[in-house]
């Protein structure tokens, strides 16, 4: 079932929903029409039964006349037996010939306990609805005794398969409309859907994220068209960035890789010597660098969530520590985030490092608390950053014109923005301060709520010019 097309199981399903709701109703019509048909059918058999009571106490002679009994009821002819005390037989009608009314059970109850009864039985074939009632004790020979009428079932019957079949045919024709309907809006429903498919097919035959899904209507459609366009710009923008990365990743080592090929032939020319040695040490060690940063902006860029608790005051004494020109300043109270403790650790680093290598002493290291925010800011005494350099500081690979003489790949700022963000926070610069913004949590795990705010001054870092 699920191979087929979506239209025509929509098709199926609203066919089969239409002729199990129609049957239904056909089962509970049938019911309700032989219910009313027998109901009108007992009331005949009492009525009669009445007239037949009247008549053996007012004029019991005119019982045994013939055709007395006889009379139609509704147009049918009413089967009538009458039987006097002793259960003999008084006067019948003259339909029934040589034949007898089965119903000796209910004549019995009717003779002693004067109890009315109705049951079915059949007559040489003939389905029959009977009814014995008891006849008044004055009166002639059948006083005392019991009546018997019966009136066949074969009209109701009949009545009810009519009905019955009329019912199936209006469900078997309304299971066909409402197939041909819902085929008809299914397919006119996912007309814009083939569209999106054959453009999506047309991207992936080219290969290019660059074209966007043909624009559809409101609803659902134009959701999921507007949701479908959004991840190919993202796919678009990744492919870009991938690129770019690429093409910068190059361009940074290709400078390092000529050095080291050029030292190379002229160690191979030339010989060994102290200068060239300490050459090649250098290159490699920017290589090495370059490629450490490189991998650490990959991982953080496809990191997974951290859960550690890591106290944010106590990583930046470990930072400071590592700088011998460092004066450290204890913190008033705890600054806690939940993360990643080494990768936090090298995005501290980083801002220090660019402080020392770009700024202008003294460096300060600040760790405080904002609400349920943790803020950890380096910065320095130098010009630090145009307004117009604050957000390009943060790409890969990108220098400002004053520090591309200074060193560097380029690369410190984009792995602290990237770890910032797979923390749930930021990295933000003004000026000569770059400050870490990250969700804060209290010493025991749970998040701070707190409007307070609390300064920590964690350490001064003098650099030596």
């Amino acid at each position: 079932m699920s191979r087929l097309p979506l239209r025509l199981r929509v098709a199926l399903a609203a066919a089969a929903g239409v002729l199990l709701a129609v049957a239904a109703l056909g089962f509970a019509a049938q019911y309700l029409v032989r219910h009313e048909l027998r109901a009108s059918q007992d009331r005949g058999l009492r009525t009669r039964a009445g007239d037949v009571a009247r008549l053996s106490a007012s004029a019991p002679a005119l019982l045994t006349t013939p055709g007395a009994l006889d009379a139609p009821n509704g147009g049918q002819d009413l089967l009538v037996e009458v039987l006097d005390r002793g259960g003999r037989i008084v006067a019948r009608s003259g339909a029934l010939g040589g034949r007898l009314l089965p119903a000796d059970t209910l004549v019995s109850a009717a003779i002693r306990s004067g109890r009315t009864g109705f049951t079915h039985a059949r007559l040489s074939g003939e389905p029959l609805r009977i009814f014995v009632a008891p006849l008044p004790d004055a009166g002639g020979p059948a006083a005392g005794g019991a009546v018997i009428l019966a009136s066949t079932e074969r009209e109701i019957e009949h009545t009810a398969d009519r009905v019955r079949t009329l019912i199936l045919l209006s469900a078997l024709v309304a299971a066909a409309i409402g197939a041909a309907v819902a085929a008809a809006l299914t397919g006119r429903g996912l007309a814009p859907l083939r569209r999106l498919s054959a453009a999506a097919n047309d991207i992936e035959r080219t290969g290019d994220p660059a074209r966007r899904l043909p624009t559809a209507a409101g609803g659902e459609i134009g959701e999921l068209t507007r949701t479908l366009n959004a991840m190919l710009a993202a796919l678009e923008q990744a492919r870009s960035n991938e690129r770019r990365f690429l093409a910068d990743a190059s361009h940074e080592l290709r400078t390092p890789v000529t050095a080291v090929r050029g030292n190379a032939e002229y160690l191979a020319r030339h010989g060994a010597d102290d200068e060239t040695i300490a050459d090649l040490r250098a290159d490699a060690e920017r290589l090495s660098r370059l490629v450490d940063d490189l991998l650490a902006l990959e991982r953080q860029a496809h990191a997974g969530p951290a859960h550690d608790p890591v106290g944010l005051d106590e990583l930046a004494h470990t930072v400071a520590a590592a700088h011998a020109e460092l004066v450290t300043v204890p913190a008033p109270e705890p600054v806690a985030v939940r993360g990643d403790r080494e990768a936090l650790r090298r995005a501290v680093e980083n801002l220090v490092a660019n402080a020392l290598l770009h700024g202008a002493p003294p460096v300060t290291i600040t760790v405080r608390r904002v609400g349920d925010r943790a803020h950890l800011a380096v910065a320095d005494a130098g010009p630090g950053l145009a307004p117009e350099e604050t957000e390009a500081a943060f790409r890969r690979f990108w220098r400002g014109a004053a520090s591309r003489a200074r060193g560097g790949s380029g690369l410190g700022l984009a792995i602290v923005r990237a770890t910032a963000r797979a923390h749930g926070g930021d990295v933000e610069a003004r000026g000569a301060t770059f400050t870490l913004d990250l969700p804060a949590i209290a010493a025991g795990g749970k998040i701070v709520r707190d409007s307070s705010e609390t300064p920590s001054t964690v350490g001064k870092v003098r650099s030596s010019s």
